[in-house]
């Protein structure tokens, strides 16, 4: 089975960074794709940013410019450094991974943070 624990979130001002990091934890043989999602009251899930298992990486149209996300093989960990923060960047961010323990990939979800941007 594999765990994946999210930390970073909290409550920032208008311009202010935050960092959200999530590790995985369990049997893993390897890692895939990473990614961070997030979802406001009211409003469907939406993926923020992804990175590839060749470090490609791709972000929401709104974020660009002021999201990064990375990854640690080391520690299966992936983080969204996030700058600039707004008030529509308020949402739950959640973590998902591609993990493989034996024979396959599955796909597994983060418990999800809080993000607050106060205006």
């Amino acid at each position: 089975q594999v765990q994946l624990v999210e930390s970073g979130g909290g409550l920032v001002q208008t311009g202010g960074s935050l960092r959200l990091s999530c590790a995985a934890s369990g049997t893993i043989s390897s890692i895939n794709s990473m990614r961070w999602y997030r979802q406001a009251p009211g409003k469907q899930r939406e993926l923020v940013a992804i990175i590839t298992s060749s470090n490609s990486t791709s972000y929401l149209d709104s974020v660009k410019g002021r999201f990064t996300i990375s990854r640690d093989r080391a520690k299966n960990g992936v983080y969204l450094q996030m700058n600039s923060l707004k008030p529509d960047d308020t949402a739950v961010y959640y973590c998902n991974v591609d993990v493989k323990a034996y024979f396959r990939f599955q796909n597994y979800w983060g418990q999800g943070t809080q993000v607050t941007v106060s205006s």
